[in-house]
């Protein structure tokens, strides 16, 4: 990459640290509309969106039985990027039944996954 502020750097994967894979299932997959395309039961969850190995994963390698983050060095946010408004608005509207608080700005939405990790979401900017 030579240059980083270009803004087409993209990062082909993210993996988190989580308490249980159970609670990562229903909030990345059951909520957040992912797919599980790996489980090896519960220590990993490997997650994906239109067919890819995996766009994310969780696991408990280093944090089983964890609660939330602190506030401390590490990842604290986690950005995607959907397709369009549409898959934006039905997200929050996902997000909203299953009684998850947002934050909304009018170009991105907000949320915490159950360990503190901040989830933004917004749509691919036009080329």
């Amino acid at each position: 990459m030579s240059d980083p502020g270009a803004g087409n750097a993209i990062v082909g994967h993210v993996h988190l640290s989580v308490g249980d894979v159970p609670t990562a299932r229903a909030f990345y997959v059951d909520r957040l509309g992912f797919e599980a395309t790996a489980n090896f039961g519960p220590s990993a969850l490997f997650v994906s969106a239109g067919g890819y190995h995996h766009h994310m994963a969780m696991n408990t390698w280093n944090s089983a039985g964890s609660g939330r983050r602190r506030l401390a060095l590490g990842l604290g946010e986690v950005d995607i990027v959907l397709p369009g408004a549409d898959d934006l608005g039905a997200l929050g509207e996902r997000m909203s039944h299953f009684g998850i608080p947002t934050r909304h700005d009018g170009q991105s939405l907000g949320f915490d996954d159950p360990w503190g990790n901040q989830i933004v979401v917004r749509t691919a900017i036009p080329a």
